[in-house]
């Protein structure tokens, strides 16, 4: 069931289906726990994210050393919800991209997880000057509904995100 998913899940984002094992594992555990009862179901596992909940989250974005990283997040309202982060120059995983980050909301982590990657991997060149790019090929992908780039000192948003708000590292 989880190689299906991730093979299912990938091929709509143009990626293999390793770029989608952490936001399926997600997605499965918490709709294991929102179907035992639990009221607040978050699951993250290293910029993928499944959520369930009925309260307000507030999930902040790593950049890496952009100076925005954990320093901006999102006020999550609307669940389930799947985000995920992918970075060309700030992560253990491969990327063919050049992004700080390229973080996406989805119908679920396991999307979101898919095309984060495939949208990250669209940021190349100089100077930031594609991170349109990378939004815009994760915009075209059905169930994403929203992309926040960053890259330097550019960032670009597109789709519906939730609110963005400040946030302070705690650690």
């Amino acid at each position: 069931m989880v190689a299906n998913l991730m093979a299912e899940t990938s091929h709509r984002a143009h990626v293999g289906p390793m770029a989608a094992v952490a936001g399926v594992i997600a997605d499965l555990a918490v709709d294991a726990m929102v179907r035992e009862g639990a009221s607040v179901a978050v699951v993250e596992n290293g910029g993928e994210a499944a959520l369930g909940s009925d309260r307000p989250l507030i999930v902040s974005v790593g950049a890496g050393d952009n100076p925005l990283s954990e320093r901006i997040g999102f006020r999550v309202t609307s669940f389930p919800c799947g985000i995920a982060t992918s970075s060309g120059r700030h992560s253990h995983a491969f990327s063919m991209g050049d992004a700080d980050s390229v973080t996406v909301f989805a119908a679920n982590a396991g999307l979101a997880d898919a095309v984060a990657t495939y949208a990250a991997n669209q940021v190349k060149g100089f100077e930031g000057s594609d991170i349109f790019s990378g939004v815009e090929a994760a915009l075209r992908i059905k169930g994403v509904y929203g992309v926040l780039a960053i890259r330097d000192d550019r960032v670009a948003t597109g789709g519906v995100l939730p609110e963005i708000v400040s946030v302070e590292a705690t650690y």
